[in-house]
């Protein structure tokens, strides 16, 4: 079986903690401590090798005949690229270490109705960092997860939460109760949704739903369906489009995904339309108008992660990944290629995190009703990908 080394960029960077601190279970008061500026990025970006298989059959030697990977027995999972098992349905991903001696991969899961988030690593029981208390009514819960760019020194940690008053974005600290940062963001029956990641700035970037109320969307001073631009006290980062706003694009309605390219020239978002699943380039200043695909067909897009030649994004209510072939201006050269929908594949996927340009983490969630899951879902997986098209297509 093929071993998952990795080693972290930046000789100044070294290697991580080998683990993550504990927390206490319940987010604290309104009140909380100054919080260091987000800088650019400074956080775990491991380089691994190309050698993980792209579903359940290992690497062969060329002219060999692939070798099965065994089914599953309960919460032993036989497949190298999966990194922990028996989950709930996981709404966000992070990495957090790649130990250079053994290869084993660390990272962090969240789980969207049960609030937890969970360190986990290949072959050991996952472990309850935080315990977040969620209303996972409709689509909210513990929907978001990034960690800080500079999360090698600061160990700090950031999630999406709806709440029983609001939907909102909390700071998690070591040794420290979860704190919020942006509060008050609306709630509602549905469009509660919302997901994270931070930009090449080291700005935080928070994609909202609507809250069930499409007009909050166009409104410039509410913070519903937006792209939100945040610096780590939750005030508008330098450099937005309107001085003093949070808003650097409007017209979510429940987003599932949302990534950055590599150089950072190029930033995306998912959402569940009122008529299909969409795939929007977010233009600073500008409300998310056009987009650049569109899935009347509605495979529940997700997350999604934009490498040099493509962007792949989740598909949430079928199994496997959507792959867009993309110049690099951004413009798509043709249609979506299916991936990872058969036996190379691991069923429906939630989170997409890319960790450079050729690999990705993501989570299952074939629990969630409809799904297919296996003695060891829900899981949280590693995914190669090819030089070209993404997805498990040579």
């Amino acid at each position: 079986m093929s071993r998952l080394r990795g080693v972290l960029i930046g000789s100044a960077l070294g290697l991580l903690a080998a683990g993550c601190a504990s927390f206490p279970e319940q987010p604290g008061p309104a009140g909380w401590s100054a919080a260091q500026q987000l800088t650019p990025q400074a956080g775990p970006v491991p380089e691994l090798p190309g050698e993980l298989p792209k579903g359940p059959v290992q690497g062969q030697q060329p002219g060999q005949q692939p070798t099965p990977v065994p089914p599953p027995q309960g919460c032993k999972d036989f497949n190298p690229a999966v990194v922990g098992t028996c989950l709930n349905p996981i709404s966000g991903v992070a990495l957090t270490d790649v130990n250079q001696t053994t290869g084993a991969v660390t990272a962090l899961a969240a789980e969207r109705a049960t609030g937890r988030l969970l360190r986990v690593t290949k072959d050991v029981d996952p472990v309850e960092v935080a315990k977040l208390d969620v209303d996972a009514a409709g689509d909210g819960g513990l929907t978001g997860l990034t960690l800080s760019p500079t999360f090698a020194e600061d160990q700090l940690i950031f999630v999406y939460v709806t709440t029983a008053t609001d939907n909102r974005v909390l700071r998690i600290a070591p040794d420290d109760v979860p704190k919020p940062v942006l509060t008050g963001i609306p709630k509602g029956p549905t469009g509660n949704r919302g997901v994270l990641a931070y930009d090449r700035t080291g700005a935080l970037l928070v994609a909202t739903g609507d809250a069930g109320n499409p007009g909050a969307a166009a409104d410039p001073n509410s913070l519903a369906g937006k792209v939100l631009r945040i610096d780590a006290t939750g005030q508008p980062a330098r450099g937005n489009p309107t001085a003093g706003s949070r808003v650097l694009a409007s017209g979510l309605k429940s987003p599932g995904g949302l990534c950055v390219s590599g150089d950072g020239t190029k930033t995306w978002v998912t959402d569940a339309g009122a008529t299909a699943d969409l795939l929007f380039r977010v233009e600073p200043g500008k409300a998310l108008g056009d987009p650049a695909w569109s899935w009347p067909e509605r495979p529940g897009v997700a997350g999604c992660a934009s490498f040099s030649n493509a962007v792949m994004v989740a598909a949430s209510a079928t199994p496997g990944v959507l792959n867009l072939p993309m110049n690099p201006d951004g413009s798509f050269t043709g249609k979506p290629e299916a991936g990872m929908q058969g036996e190379d594949g691991f069923g429906r996927l939630g989170p997409l995190l890319m960790l450079d340009d050729t690999t990705a983490l993501s989570g299952t969630v074939n629990k969630n009703p409809g799904g297919a899951p296996v003695s060891s879902d829900d899981r949280v997986v590693i995914i190669v990908r090819e030089g070209g098209p993404v997805g498990g297509k040579d």
